[in-house]
């Protein structure tokens, strides 16, 4: 990783820990202007995607933050969706970005799709890393919990605990806004690009985001053998390839 500033963003009496990474200085391989907005999963998690920012910070700044209650940003007794979606606007409006890229892991990739549903204005492009899913299935649910129970799963390096409140109190919003009657037109309405990435040993079904990717007129979506939930942990060399091909390609 190129080298990070932390910066805490404050809309209204929240503090929202933020951290970008970028090449110090403009170059051939870097696009001035160019950001990638990458958000943890859980919901709840602190932020562990600097090893992911790692992978293209030469490509584009990458802003990784911490959503309320969660880490180094402040707590409070409520958590919305719509709530995580102002914040990303008040990160973008604050580092000055007229258009950014937003993506993520897990809930994380979930979060980045209603963000560009509610400000397709502002978006590049969509990066899901093992999510993606507007979907509440029980079939999904089952194959989770029976993978969780059974092997279990190797999760990120946390530097803070989730938080339990606001994983179950994001959880259940998000139930509510997957129930829009016109969610999945307005998703085949999303024009930018967009790359979804799963790992075929994921404990979490990937038809979810499949679908999604398949809705959308210009996503793609890969899947790499042998990679479980973080794929980064196995198969760093993979998801990076994917990644760069894919950021490189993408506008200011």
């Amino acid at each position: 990783m190129l080298s990070e500033t932390v910066r805490y963003i404050q809309p209204g009496p929240a503090s929202l820990w933020t951290a970008s990474s970028s090449a110090p200085t403009p170059s051939e391989t870097v696009r001035t202007g160019a950001a990638l907005l990458l958000a943890s999963g859980g919901p709840g998690c602190c932020d562990y995607l600097a090893p992911v920012a790692a992978m293209v910070d030469d490509l584009v700044t990458v802003v990784r933050f911490e959503q309320r209650g969660c880490g180094r940003s402040s707590p409070q007794d409520t958590y919305t969706l719509a709530e995580c979606v102002a914040d990303l606007e008040a990160i973008r409006r604050a580092y000055g970005f007229e258009r950014w890229a937003v993506g993520g892991h897990s809930w994380g990739a979930d979060l980045a799709l209603v963000y560009a549903l509610t400000h397709p204005q502002r978006m590049t492009a969509i990066v899901g890393i093992s999510g993606g899913r507007m979907n509440n299935d029980r079939s999904w649910s089952e194959a989770y919990r029976e993978g969780r129970d059974g092997r279990g799963e190797a999760q990120p390096e946390y530097l803070y605990q989730p938080n339990l409140d606001v994983n179950r109190q994001l959880n259940a919003d998000m139930k509510l806004y997957i129930q829009r009657p016109g969610l999945f037109r307005d998703l085949a309405r999303l024009s930018m690009p967009a790359l979804f990435v799963c790992g075929s040993d994921d404990i979490r079904p990937s038809w979810p985001t499949e679908q999604v990717a398949a809705l959308m007129p210009n996503a793609s979506f890969a899947r790499i053998e042998g990679a479980e939930h973080v794929i980064w942990n196995t198969h760093a060399e993979e998801l990076r390839a994917e990644l760069r091909a894919f950021v490189g390609s993408i506008g200011d």
